[in-house]
Protein backbone atom coordinates (compact mmCIF):
# COMPACT_ATOMS: atom_id res chain seq x y z
CA UNK A 1 0.00 0.00 0.00
CA UNK A 2 1.50 3.62 -1.11
CA UNK A 3 0.65 5.88 1.73
CA UNK A 4 1.31 9.64 0.92
CA UNK A 5 0.39 11.76 4.27
CA UNK A 6 1.76 14.70 2.94
CA UNK A 7 -0.33 14.57 -0.28
CA UNK A 8 -3.32 13.44 2.15
CA UNK A 9 -3.25 16.66 4.18
CA UNK A 10 -2.22 18.91 1.17
CA UNK A 11 -5.26 17.90 -0.93
CA UNK A 12 -7.53 17.67 2.30
CA UNK A 13 -6.67 21.10 3.56
CA UNK A 14 -6.87 22.64 -0.52
CA UNK A 15 -10.19 21.37 0.17
CA UNK A 16 -11.07 22.81 3.19
CA UNK A 17 -9.48 26.35 2.85
CA UNK A 18 -9.06 28.57 0.52
CA UNK A 19 -5.89 31.89 0.80
CA UNK A 20 -7.91 34.83 1.91
CA UNK A 21 -9.01 32.78 5.40
CA UNK A 22 -5.55 32.51 6.16
CA UNK A 23 -5.13 36.55 5.72
CA UNK A 24 -8.20 36.77 7.98
CA UNK A 25 -7.74 34.55 10.72
CA UNK A 26 -5.96 37.27 13.06
CA UNK A 27 -8.46 37.32 16.35
CA UNK A 28 -10.22 34.62 15.54
CA UNK A 29 -9.96 32.74 18.98
CA UNK A 30 -10.98 28.73 19.03
CA UNK A 31 -10.78 25.89 21.66
CA UNK A 32 -9.51 22.43 21.50
CA UNK A 33 -11.32 20.35 24.23
CA UNK A 34 -9.41 16.44 24.56
CA UNK A 35 -10.30 14.02 27.01
CA UNK A 36 -6.90 13.73 28.34
CA UNK A 37 -3.86 15.43 28.11
CA UNK A 38 -1.70 12.70 28.82
CA UNK A 39 -2.56 10.09 25.87
CA UNK A 40 -0.14 10.47 23.09
CA UNK A 41 -2.89 10.50 20.78
CA UNK A 42 -4.46 13.75 22.15
CA UNK A 43 -1.05 15.47 22.85
CA UNK A 44 -0.19 14.87 19.08
CA UNK A 45 -3.90 16.61 18.35
CA UNK A 46 -2.88 19.18 20.58
CA UNK A 47 0.56 20.02 18.94
CA UNK A 48 -1.47 20.20 15.32
CA UNK A 49 -3.78 22.87 16.73
CA UNK A 50 -1.35 24.94 18.08
CA UNK A 51 1.07 24.75 15.29
CA UNK A 52 -1.98 25.50 12.61
CA UNK A 53 -3.15 28.33 15.15
CA UNK A 54 0.35 29.51 15.30
CA UNK A 55 0.47 29.83 11.29
CA UNK A 56 -2.95 31.03 10.90
CA UNK A 57 -2.81 33.77 13.86
CA UNK A 58 -5.67 32.34 15.78
CA UNK A 59 -5.98 32.37 19.30
CA UNK A 60 -5.99 29.21 20.98
CA UNK A 61 -7.15 27.56 24.35
CA UNK A 62 -7.14 24.01 25.26
CA UNK A 63 -8.70 22.33 27.84
CA UNK A 64 -8.64 18.36 28.69
CA UNK A 65 -11.00 16.02 31.17
CA UNK A 66 -8.78 14.75 34.21
CA UNK A 67 -9.46 10.68 32.65
CA UNK A 68 -10.89 9.39 29.48
CA UNK A 69 -14.63 9.41 30.68
CA UNK A 70 -14.34 13.13 32.36
CA UNK A 71 -17.47 14.55 30.92
CA UNK A 72 -18.12 17.11 32.97
CA UNK A 73 -14.55 19.15 32.77
CA UNK A 74 -15.56 18.78 29.01
CA UNK A 75 -18.84 20.19 29.82
CA UNK A 76 -17.35 23.18 31.82
CA UNK A 77 -14.92 24.02 29.12
CA UNK A 78 -17.28 24.34 26.44
CA UNK A 79 -19.18 26.69 28.85
CA UNK A 80 -15.80 29.02 28.89
CA UNK A 81 -15.39 28.89 25.43
CA UNK A 82 -18.72 30.37 24.91
CA UNK A 83 -18.40 32.61 27.56
CA UNK A 84 -14.83 34.02 25.85
CA UNK A 85 -16.87 34.22 22.63
CA UNK A 86 -14.55 31.44 20.44
CA UNK A 87 -15.35 31.14 17.55
CA UNK A 88 -14.61 27.25 16.84
CA UNK A 89 -14.75 24.39 18.73
CA UNK A 90 -12.55 21.70 18.46
CA UNK A 91 -13.99 18.47 20.84
CA UNK A 92 -13.34 14.49 20.98
CA UNK A 93 -15.63 13.94 23.32
CA UNK A 94 -15.69 11.69 26.66
CA UNK A 95 -19.55 10.98 26.30
CA UNK A 96 -21.07 11.69 22.63
CA UNK A 97 -24.25 11.31 23.80
CA UNK A 98 -24.33 13.12 26.86
CA UNK A 99 -22.23 16.19 25.40
CA UNK A 100 -24.93 16.84 23.27
CA UNK A 101 -26.74 19.16 24.89
CA UNK A 102 -23.86 21.36 25.54
CA UNK A 103 -22.80 21.63 22.02
CA UNK A 104 -26.20 22.74 20.95
CA UNK A 105 -26.17 25.52 23.68
CA UNK A 106 -22.63 26.28 21.62
CA UNK A 107 -23.90 26.04 18.37
CA UNK A 108 -26.85 28.65 19.01
CA UNK A 109 -24.54 31.19 20.28
CA UNK A 110 -22.80 30.93 16.78
CA UNK A 111 -19.99 28.31 17.59
CA UNK A 112 -18.82 26.06 15.16
CA UNK A 113 -18.47 22.56 16.52
CA UNK A 114 -16.31 19.97 15.08
CA UNK A 115 -15.80 16.87 16.87
CA UNK A 116 -12.49 15.03 16.12
CA UNK A 117 -12.21 11.39 16.50
CA UNK A 118 -15.05 11.04 17.82
CA UNK A 119 -18.79 11.60 16.38
CA UNK A 120 -20.80 12.73 18.37
CA UNK A 121 -24.79 10.71 18.55
CA UNK A 122 -26.04 11.67 16.63
CA UNK A 123 -23.03 12.52 14.28
CA UNK A 124 -25.17 15.75 13.11
CA UNK A 125 -24.99 16.93 16.50
CA UNK A 126 -21.82 18.63 15.01
CA UNK A 127 -21.26 21.06 12.56
CA UNK A 128 -18.83 18.57 11.05
CA UNK A 129 -16.46 15.70 12.08
CA UNK A 130 -12.98 15.29 11.27
CA UNK A 131 -11.99 11.10 11.94
CA UNK A 132 -10.74 8.21 11.06
CA UNK A 133 -13.20 5.59 10.11
CA UNK A 134 -13.05 4.04 13.08
CA UNK A 135 -15.25 0.85 11.86
CA UNK A 136 -12.56 0.46 8.87
CA UNK A 137 -10.26 0.68 11.60
CA UNK A 138 -11.75 -1.99 13.43
CA UNK A 139 -12.70 -3.77 10.19
CA UNK A 140 -9.06 -3.97 8.93
CA UNK A 141 -7.72 -5.63 12.48
CA UNK A 142 -9.87 -8.02 12.62
CA UNK A 143 -9.88 -9.14 8.69
CA UNK A 144 -6.18 -9.58 9.29
CA UNK A 145 -6.62 -11.28 12.21
CA UNK A 146 -9.21 -13.91 10.79
CA UNK A 147 -6.49 -14.27 7.64
CA UNK A 148 -3.81 -15.09 10.25
CA UNK A 149 -5.91 -17.65 12.26
CA UNK A 150 -6.97 -19.17 9.02
CA UNK A 151 -8.91 -22.33 9.52
CA UNK A 152 -8.50 -21.88 13.70
CA UNK A 153 -10.16 -18.41 13.35
CA UNK A 154 -13.93 -20.94 13.78
CA UNK A 155 -12.31 -21.67 17.12
CA UNK A 156 -10.86 -18.69 18.25
CA UNK A 157 -11.32 -17.40 22.24
CA UNK A 158 -11.57 -13.61 22.14
CA UNK A 159 -11.34 -11.07 24.59
CA UNK A 160 -13.07 -7.47 23.90
CA UNK A 161 -10.91 -4.94 25.64
CA UNK A 162 -13.51 -2.00 24.80
CA UNK A 163 -12.89 1.65 26.56
CA UNK A 164 -16.01 2.54 28.33
CA UNK A 165 -19.12 1.57 30.04
CA UNK A 166 -20.73 4.78 28.23
CA UNK A 167 -19.91 3.57 25.25
CA UNK A 168 -18.78 6.69 22.68
CA UNK A 169 -19.25 6.17 19.44
CA UNK A 170 -15.26 5.74 18.82
CA UNK A 171 -15.60 2.31 21.31
CA UNK A 172 -18.25 1.00 19.54
CA UNK A 173 -17.20 1.46 15.88
CA UNK A 174 -13.67 0.00 16.50
CA UNK A 175 -15.24 -2.72 18.65
CA UNK A 176 -17.82 -3.63 16.05
CA UNK A 177 -15.82 -3.10 12.91
CA UNK A 178 -13.07 -5.77 14.61
CA UNK A 179 -15.91 -8.33 15.25
CA UNK A 180 -17.23 -7.71 11.42
CA UNK A 181 -13.28 -8.23 10.06
CA UNK A 182 -13.77 -11.73 12.14
CA UNK A 183 -16.56 -12.60 10.88
CA UNK A 184 -18.98 -12.97 13.65
CA UNK A 185 -22.51 -11.35 14.02
CA UNK A 186 -22.80 -7.76 15.46
CA UNK A 187 -26.40 -8.29 16.18
CA UNK A 188 -27.05 -4.35 17.04
CA UNK A 189 -23.70 -2.78 15.31
CA UNK A 190 -24.94 0.46 17.75
CA UNK A 191 -23.58 -1.07 20.55
CA UNK A 192 -21.38 -3.84 21.90
CA UNK A 193 -21.59 -6.40 24.59
CA UNK A 194 -24.78 -8.15 23.05
CA UNK A 195 -22.95 -10.38 20.65
CA UNK A 196 -23.71 -14.68 20.94
CA UNK A 197 -21.06 -16.01 19.40
CA UNK A 198 -19.60 -18.50 21.90
CA UNK A 199 -15.80 -17.35 20.57
CA UNK A 200 -16.20 -14.51 22.21
CA UNK A 201 -14.98 -14.55 26.18
CA UNK A 202 -16.26 -11.17 27.02
CA UNK A 203 -15.87 -7.25 27.09
CA UNK A 204 -14.11 -5.70 29.66
CA UNK A 205 -13.59 -1.89 29.63
CA UNK A 206 -9.78 -0.20 30.06
CA UNK A 207 -10.15 3.65 30.09
CA UNK A 208 -8.30 3.53 27.33
CA UNK A 209 -4.93 3.33 29.75
CA UNK A 210 -2.21 0.78 30.08
CA UNK A 211 -3.57 -0.18 33.66
CA UNK A 212 -7.13 -0.53 32.57
CA UNK A 213 -5.87 -2.50 29.92
CA UNK A 214 -3.83 -4.92 32.26
CA UNK A 215 -6.81 -5.28 34.40
CA UNK A 216 -9.23 -5.62 31.79
CA UNK A 217 -6.82 -8.77 30.96
CA UNK A 218 -6.53 -10.66 33.83
CA UNK A 219 -10.28 -9.93 34.88
CA UNK A 220 -10.71 -12.00 30.83
CA UNK A 221 -8.29 -14.49 31.68
CA UNK A 222 -9.97 -15.63 35.11
CA UNK A 223 -12.92 -16.52 32.78
CA UNK A 224 -10.85 -18.04 30.26
CA UNK A 225 -7.03 -18.87 30.34
CA UNK A 226 -6.95 -19.84 27.25
CA UNK A 227 -7.94 -16.61 25.31
CA UNK A 228 -5.67 -16.83 22.10
CA UNK A 229 -7.30 -13.39 20.62
CA UNK A 230 -7.37 -9.60 22.21
CA UNK A 231 -8.64 -7.02 20.50
CA UNK A 232 -7.67 -3.31 22.37
CA UNK A 233 -9.51 -0.13 21.83
CA UNK A 234 -5.74 1.73 21.33
CA UNK A 235 -1.97 0.92 22.28
CA UNK A 236 -1.68 1.92 25.46
CA UNK A 237 -4.60 -0.89 26.66
CA UNK A 238 -2.62 -3.19 23.95
CA UNK A 239 0.28 -2.89 26.39
CA UNK A 240 -1.10 -3.28 29.56
CA UNK A 241 -3.18 -7.19 27.95
CA UNK A 242 0.59 -7.68 26.95
CA UNK A 243 1.52 -7.42 30.57
CA UNK A 244 -1.24 -9.54 32.16
CA UNK A 245 -0.93 -12.26 29.44
CA UNK A 246 3.01 -12.47 30.07
CA UNK A 247 2.37 -12.48 33.57
CA UNK A 248 0.33 -15.84 33.58
CA UNK A 249 2.60 -16.97 30.85
CA UNK A 250 0.52 -17.25 28.16
CA UNK A 251 0.29 -16.04 24.75
CA UNK A 252 -2.00 -14.39 21.84
CA UNK A 253 -2.48 -12.72 18.91
CA UNK A 254 -3.62 -8.83 20.09
CA UNK A 255 -4.64 -6.03 17.74
CA UNK A 256 -5.42 -2.68 18.43
CA UNK A 257 -6.25 0.79 16.83
CA UNK A 258 -3.95 4.24 17.25
CA UNK A 259 -0.48 4.38 15.03
CA UNK A 260 1.26 5.95 17.96
CA UNK A 261 5.06 5.66 17.76
CA UNK A 262 5.14 3.51 20.43
CA UNK A 263 2.85 0.73 19.08
CA UNK A 264 4.67 0.86 15.95
CA UNK A 265 7.21 -0.24 17.91
CA UNK A 266 5.56 -2.80 19.85
CA UNK A 267 4.41 -4.62 16.30
CA UNK A 268 7.84 -4.23 14.93
CA UNK A 269 8.62 -5.81 18.57
CA UNK A 270 5.80 -8.78 17.97
CA UNK A 271 3.68 -7.44 20.91
CA UNK A 272 0.82 -6.23 18.85
CA UNK A 273 0.46 -8.77 15.88
CA UNK A 274 -1.84 -5.42 13.89
CA UNK A 275 -2.78 -1.99 13.94
CA UNK A 276 -4.46 0.61 11.93
CA UNK A 277 -2.56 3.80 11.80
CA UNK A 278 -4.52 7.25 12.25
CA UNK A 279 -3.59 10.57 11.94
CA UNK A 280 -4.46 13.18 14.95
CA UNK A 281 -2.39 16.14 13.59
CA UNK A 282 -4.10 15.86 10.66
CA UNK A 283 -7.80 15.76 12.18
CA UNK A 284 -6.15 18.88 14.48
CA UNK A 285 -4.70 21.08 12.01
CA UNK A 286 -7.41 21.03 9.47
CA UNK A 287 -10.16 21.36 12.39
CA UNK A 288 -7.96 24.95 13.10
CA UNK A 289 -7.95 25.26 8.91
CA UNK A 290 -12.14 24.74 8.87
CA UNK A 291 -12.65 27.51 12.27
CA UNK A 292 -10.45 30.06 10.42
CA UNK A 293 -12.75 29.71 7.02
CA UNK A 294 -15.90 30.00 9.10
CA UNK A 295 -14.80 33.16 10.77
CA UNK A 296 -13.68 34.28 7.68
CA UNK A 297 -16.60 33.91 5.51
CA UNK A 298 -18.93 31.20 7.62
CA UNK A 299 -18.51 28.69 5.21
CA UNK A 300 -18.82 25.00 7.04
CA UNK A 301 -16.77 22.03 6.16
CA UNK A 302 -18.20 18.85 3.87
CA UNK A 303 -18.05 15.64 4.67
CA UNK A 304 -15.85 13.47 2.40
CA UNK A 305 -18.09 12.39 -0.85
CA UNK A 306 -20.44 9.21 0.60
CA UNK A 307 -19.46 9.59 4.11
CA UNK A 308 -20.83 11.54 6.70
CA UNK A 309 -18.23 12.96 7.84
CA UNK A 310 -14.48 14.11 6.69
CA UNK A 311 -12.14 10.68 6.79
CA UNK A 312 -8.71 11.91 7.62
CA UNK A 313 -7.49 8.23 6.58
CA UNK A 314 -5.90 4.94 7.87
CA UNK A 315 -3.76 2.25 7.60
CA UNK A 316 -3.27 -1.29 8.69
CA UNK A 317 0.47 -1.55 10.17
CA UNK A 318 1.59 -5.28 10.51
CA UNK A 319 5.02 -6.69 9.96
CA UNK A 320 2.89 -10.21 9.16
CA UNK A 321 1.07 -9.28 5.76
CA UNK A 322 -2.10 -11.29 4.86
CA UNK A 323 -3.44 -11.48 1.24
CA UNK A 324 -6.47 -9.63 0.86
CA UNK A 325 -5.35 -7.03 3.42
CA UNK A 326 -3.79 -3.49 2.73
CA UNK A 327 -1.12 -2.84 4.85
CA UNK A 328 2.63 -1.17 5.28
CA UNK A 329 5.12 -2.32 7.66
CA UNK A 330 6.36 -0.80 10.29
CA UNK A 331 9.45 0.47 9.49
CA UNK A 332 6.54 2.70 6.75
CA UNK A 333 4.75 3.39 10.24
CA UNK A 334 7.47 5.00 12.16
CA UNK A 335 7.28 7.23 9.51
CA UNK A 336 4.39 8.35 9.96
CA UNK A 337 3.50 8.02 13.48
CA UNK A 338 2.95 9.88 16.44
CA UNK A 339 3.87 10.32 20.41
Amino acid sequence: MKFKAAALMGAAAMALLSAPAFAESHGVSACLITKTDTNPFFVKMKEGAEAKAAELGVSLKSYAGKVDGDHESQVAAIEACIADGAKGILIAASDTKAIVDSVAAARAAGVLVIALDTPLEPIDAADATFATDNFRAGLLIGQWAAATLGADAANAKIAMLDLAISQPSVDVLRDQGFLTGMGIDTVDITKWGDETDPRIVGNEVTAGNEEGGLKAMEALLTKDPDINVVYTINEPSAAGAFEALKAAGKTALIVSVDGGCPGVADVKDGVIGATSQQYPLLMASLGIEAIAKFAADGTKPAPTEGKDFFDTGVALITDKPVDGVESIDSTKGAELCWG
